[in-house]
């Protein structure tokens, strides 16, 4: 069996600890557009998109304890990725809003420029731009 794509895209479900501080970043400071508001079973769901995909910041109805922290703190998803086309202004935002920086903007491979930050809660988020 193979899965069939209804969209060209994923969603990402993502437990935060402090919604306000993730607001401020994915969509304050890196632009995603908020678009939905869902209240869930186990807590509040804001939905922000990135072209066609789409992350679900949660804000859980109970305390819920931090994981491990970095791309090698655990096994499972360590990071998510957004291709943009403006990587230097993005750093640019990204370094006037203080954000903490785990990869300094560099070129990784050869035509492939990245940044890593981490956000609030200390998830990875992999910014790059292909040259």
């Amino acid at each position: 069996m193979v899965m069939n794509a209804t969209v060209p895209a994923l969603s990402l479900g993502v437990l935060v600890g402090d919604i306000d501080a993730s607001l401020h970043f994915y969509r304050d400071v890196l632009g995603l557009e908020k678009v939905a508001e869902v209240a869930l079973p186990f807590g509040k769901m804001h939905r922000l998109m990135f072209g066609q995909s789409a992350i679900k910041l949660v804000e859980a109805k109970k305390s819920i304890a931090a994981g491990a922290v970095g791309i090698e703190g655990a096994l499972g998803f360590r990071y998510i990725t957004f291709e943009v086309s403006n990587l230097t202004e993005v750093d640019a935002a990204c370094t006037a809003a203080g954000l903490p920086v785990e990869l300094p903007l560099q070129e990784l491979l050869p035509g492939l420029m990245v940044l890593m930050l981490r956000d609030p809660d200390g998830n990875i988020v992999e910014i790059l731009q292909r040259l």
